[in-house]
């Protein structure tokens, strides 16, 4: 019986060898079958959705316009549910959101073209939104820009030290090749000296670049542009240009992971506690020594104010009358003025007033009247942790750029002169639906408070000429001024972006 059975296996295991070659290859056929058909769906999926994304329509693809801010209805939602629940994470209405990539441009490149940023924060980005636009007009690859690392601040940032660099190049990749430096071989001849460098004509039309700067890429193939700032006009420029400088601005220009975080706290702190107004009061050392303006200070401090403009040879004007100055509207408000004029135009004396700015020259002693006026004052300082800010010390562009946040986000906001961040925060607040922006009307000002001190004028005479003065200048939509002949004393581009704006129609 066991021999039987020994037999029987062994047939059984021949059969079974026999036909195991043709079941392997059935099942291998069914596995190929299988995965070519997984493969070919796949690529149809992915092709299907590319497709969407190309040409899918605005609606169902949920993108909204570079261009178009959000409604004040939604601004103020936002606002509103930050302050019912100040626990909530904070959204930063001036960051952009995430979009997909947009398709690259395709183009023949007429070479490279590197940038050297000049001045403060603002001063910079501004003249990286006018320089991707041109760069997007001449036909050239953009090289990231250089960051100012000479003047007063002496802040050794680079470009991603501030600015989310990927973020930048990903989302304008539809109008302009960016790279984060230049390919080996032209780096090899930027290293010997083998490139054109030089400074653009200030308020120059894009016809400049076109016929003066582009001739000079194609026989160089690398141009250096050096002091950017200022360089293209406000005005007599394509709309199309105009547009392009508000989605660099307000879109591509996104600040580092580690600033929008810090960002976000510093907000949800001063939500947490209400309603918040930001003060750009800019009476730092650096601002009265090149202005010449020294209202309010002593003796000593003017001597010393005066020592440091000659110190340094690029602030050309060393002979300032500081009084004539002022009177003529040029001077920042000192803290006085600025808690004679927040009390005539009615602030709050509880609100919160966040201090956008360096160190105030002159110290406690020239705070005490702002200090007495509206004892909730407050700085990014005094919110947060020393560890907070230990990698934005001796940084000022990095403080600059928190700064920045809060002002975008914050219920008003009020610069005390119209210096570079003055004007770029109030056209972005514009461009999020014309937030309470006050621009103080400084000659007008100094006039009414001079009087106003000398007796001429009592408190409600005083407090209801300011308002008067002021009714009109709460950043509500306006024409930019227009002056062909002297450009430097047309509005700002960036201050009031209206070509990128929601106007009304009886405008």
């Amino acid at each position: 019986m066991g021999l039987k059975t020994c037999g029987g296996g062994d047939g059984k295991i021949e059969k079974w060898k026999n036909s195991s070659p043709v079941i392997s290859r059935s099942k291998m056929k069914i596995w190929i079958v299988r995965a070519t058909t997984t493969v070919l769906l796949w690529t149809c999926v992915v092709q299907l959705t590319a497709l969407g994304e190309l040409w899918g329509p605005r609606v169902l693809k949920g993108w909204p316009s570079c261009f178009t801010p959000p409604s004040s209805s939604s601004v103020s939602s936002t606002t509103s549910t930050s302050n019912s629940n100040p626990l909530l994470a904070v959204k930063l209405s001036s960051v952009p959101a995430k979009l997909p990539l947009p398709p690259k441009r395709v183009y023949k490149n007429n070479g490279y073209l590197m940038v050297s940023a000049n001045g403060g924060l603002n001063q910079m980005r501004a003249a990286i939104c006018d320089m991707v636009t041109i760069a997007r007009y001449l036909n050239v690859t953009l090289i990231v820009p250089e960051l100012d690392k000479t003047s007063f601040w002496a802040d050794p940032s680079e470009f991603q030290d501030i600015f989310d660099v990927d973020h930048f190049i990903s989302s304008l990749r539809d109008e302009v090749r960016i790279l984060k430096e230049l390919p080996p071989r032209l780096k090899r001849r930027v290293e010997q000296g083998m490139f054109y460098s030089m400074p653009p004509i200030s308020w120059s039309n894009i016809s400049y670049y076109l016929e003066q700067i582009l001739p000079l890429i194609k026989k160089y193939k690398i141009v250096h542009l050096n002091k950017t700032d200022a360089r293209l006009a406000n005005n007599g420029l394509p709309l199309e240009i105009q547009k392009l400088r508000c989605r660099v601005n307000y879109n591509a220009l996104r600040f580092t992971t580690q600033i929008e975080e810090l960002g976000r706290r510093v907000i949800r702190i001063l939500r947490q506690n209400g309603q918040f107004l930001v003060l750009h009061l800019r009476y730092e050392m650096d601002m009265l020594a090149f202005s010449g303006c020294t209202q309010g200070c002593n003796d000593k401090e003017v001597e010393e104010l005066t020592r440091m403009r000659y110190a340094y040879p690029w602030w050309k004007e060393k002979e300032i009358n500081s009084d004539l100055k002022r009177t003529e509207g040029l001077c920042p408000l000192t803290p006085e003025e600025t808690a004679l004029t927040l009390r005539a135009l009615e602030i709050d004396p509880n609100i919160q007033i966040y201090i956008a700015a360096g160190e105030i020259y002159g110290g406690e002693r020239r705070m005490e009247s702002l200090a007495a006026s509206y004892p909730n004052l407050v700085r990014k300082e005094t919110l947060l942790r020393q560890s907070d800010l230990r990698f934005f010390q001796n940084h000022s562009s990095q403080m600059a750029a928190l700064d920045y946040l809060v002002s975008m986000e914050s219920d008003i906001f009020v610069p005390t002169y119209d210096g570079n961040m003055a004007k770029v925060v109030e056209g972005h607040r514009r461009f999020l639906g014309f937030k309470k922006t006050v621009l103080l009307d400084r000659k007008h000002l100094v006039f009414l408070i001079d009087q106003y001190n000398n007796g001429v004028l009592d408190w409600n005479e005083f407090s209801s000429s300011v308002k008067v003065v002021h009714s009109k200048r709460m950043g509500n939509p306006t024409r930019r001024v227009v002056i062909s002949d002297r450009p430097k004393e047309e509005d700002f581009f960036y201050a009031n972006p209206e070509e990128c704006l929601q106007l009304p129609d009886s405008m």
